[in-house]
């Protein structure tokens, strides 16, 4: 009886990595592009997202520059009215 259970799950996992492994080859071969394409089209994204985020950087830089010469004039001309 314990041979026959042992042979049993023998079967199941020698189904289930073919499984797999079917898969995968069929993943692969149904990919849209080649891994070196998108491997290129994940570096431009990269490099575009920084770009973004550098420039967004420097309007904050420059709203938060503003921000504080606003604050800084109008506490200069509260301090020299009185």
């Amino acid at each position: 009886m314990e041979y026959e259970n042992d042979n049993g799950a023998l079967n199941f996992l020698t189904g289930l990595v073919c499984g797999a492994a079917i898969g995968a080859g069929i993943a692969i071969l149904m990919a849209p592009e080649s891994g070196k394409r998108t491997r290129r089209r994940i570096t431009r994204a990269a490099e575009d997202l920084r770009f973004n985020a550098g420039d967004r950087w420097e309007d904050i830089a420059d709203e938060v520059r503003d921000k504080v010469e606003e604050a800084l004039d109008g506490a200069r001309k509260r301090f020299n009215d009185k």
